[in-house]
């Protein structure tokens, strides 16, 4: 490895690494292995199995290798950390353009439902979640999540070790709560997934966020694992803010999801006779 002692400019030339490539065969080796499953065949649950299993330890070697090249190495001067950012806030976009797609779609069908559906959103017959139970209780414990994560971050750049450690466990538990709390939604839901438009998009647009946040939950466990042991200062905490970026969106796409899918998605116009 070539010392930073002869390194003329402030930039992280990142050695070859072996975990995009590995990163890659999980994602592939997921997807297939679930549509395998979902069709019936025998070795699609195995096949998804390995390819998840996969993609959760590349990602932890992969995050093992940033923070020993931000915390260790010192690679992570100012200007890499501007270029994190910028990459930070394209990825957050790309994700922000994956959940448009579903409000697109959404909205599609729920503003003019073809007749195969009775011609009304939503379908006719089919009975709906209310919003004002599970989806309201959940909003709030997302928000409160969102809360406690700011209140974390603000004690991190008053050097509050204490506070920071206590915020950070709150977001978690909240978090934790929130995804129990959508499994068991999912479980005692009035409809399957093979009923029809509304479900197959209020499982692909509520699931996906579901996914996101058992991602942004296992960011921020690891932030707390990182700021036990002392990684992070007042000026350098940037696995921390991405953290807390990532959380804010997930909590913005909730909003909507809830204004949208739940409440406005769930009014059913009286039929005249």
């Amino acid at each position: 490895m070539k010392s930073l002692i002869n390194q003329r400019h402030p930039f992280h030339l990142v050695d070859p690494s072996p975990w995009p490539f590995f990163a890659a065969s999980g994602a592939l080796c997921t997807t297939f292995g679930f549509v395998m499953y979902m069709h019936g065949y025998y070795y699609g649950g195995y096949l998804a199995t390995l390819g998840l299993a996969l993609v959760i330890y590349t990602m932890f070697v992969w995050w093992r290798d940033v923070i020993r090249e931000a915390t260790f190495e010192g690679r992570h001067t100012q200007p890499v950390q501007q270029g994190l950012k910028y990459g930070m806030i394209l990825f957050i976009s790309s994700e922000a353009s994956l959940f448009l797609a579903f409000f697109w779609g959404f909205f599609h069908a729920s503003l003019a439902p073809s007749i195969e559906i009775g011609m009304v959103w939503p379908p006719y017959g089919l009975e709906v979640i209310s919003a004002w139970g599970i989806p309201l209780l959940n909003t709030l414990i997302l928000l409160t999540s969102g809360a406690t994560l700011t209140w974390a971050h603000h004690a991190l750049r008053e050097g509050n070790h204490k506070e920071t450690s206590l915020g950070l466990v709150l977001t978690i538990a909240l978090a934790i709560f929130f995804t129990a709390l959508q499994i068991f939604e999912y479980i005692n839901a009035p409809f399957s997934i093979n009923d029809g438009v509304y479900v197959s998009i209020f499982f692909m647009a509520t699931g996906f966020h579901g996914f996101h946040v058992l991602i942004g939950t296992l960011f921020i466990i690891v932030c707390l694992l990182r700021h036990l042991k002392f990684h992070f200062t007042k000026q350098h905490h940037l696995g921390f803010e991405f953290a807390a970026w990532y959380w804010h969106f997930v909590d913005v796409v909730w909003l909507f999801l809830f204004v949208c899918v739940y409440w406005w998605g769930n009014y059913t116009p009286e039929i005249v006779s």
